[in-house]
C-alpha cells in the first residue's frame, strides 16, 4: 500500500498522516508465525487531520466517538497469513470506515397517507368476515 488512502470522489488521506504498526499475529501457522510480523495496526489521527473537509471531520469524529482513543482511530487486520495482505486488508477497512462515517445523512422520510381505497376495502373484509362468523352461530341445539 502505498500513495494516498482515497476515502471518497476526490477526498483522499495522505500517506504521511497513516502510522503502521506491526506485530506477530496470534492463531495457528506453525514456525513462521514465530518469526514474521504480519498482524498490521494502522492509526489515523483523524482529531489532527487536515487532508478531510471541516464539515466531513466534525461528522466523523461524532459518527465514530466511541471507536476514538484521542482522537486517533485504529484498525487492525491479521486474517491474512502475509503482512502485505494484512496491509491492504487494513487501509481498505479504514477507507471504508472513514467514507461511511463522513457520508450524508438520509433524506428526512416524508410521511404519507393511507389511501382512503385501502381503508374501505379492508373494513369491507373485515365486515364480510364478521358475518360469516355470524352465520355459523347457533341453531344446533
Amino acid at each position: 500500500m502505498s500513495g494516498p488512502l482515497v476515502i471518497r470522489g476526490s477526498v483522499s488521506v495522505p500517506e504521511a498522516e497513516l502510522l503502521w504498526r506491526f506485530s506477530r499475529s496470534s492463531g495457528p501457522g506453525g514456525q513462521h508465525v514465530n518469526t514474521s510480523d504480519t498482524q498490521v495496526e494502522l492509526r489515523f489521527d483523524l482529531g489532527a487531520t487536515e487532508a478531510l473537509p471541516p464539515v466531513w471531520k466534525e461528522r466523523a469524529l461524532e459518527r465514530l466517538a466511541g471507536r476514538l482513543a484521542g482522537g486517533v482511530l485504529t484498525v487492525r487486520a491479521s486474517e491474512h497469513r502475509s503482512q502485505w495482505r494484512n496491509r491492504e486488508a487494513a487501509a481498505a477497512r479504514l477507507a471504508a470506515l472513514l467514507a461511511q462515517a463522513t457520508a450524508p445523512p438520509p433524506k428526512a422520510r416524508r410521511p404519507t397517507r393511507i389511501p382512503r381505497g385501502i381503508n374501505e376495502r379492508r373494513l369491507r373484509v373485515k365486515k364480510q368476515r364478521g358475518e360469516t362468523k355470524r352465520g355459523r352461530r347457533g341453531g344446533w341445539e
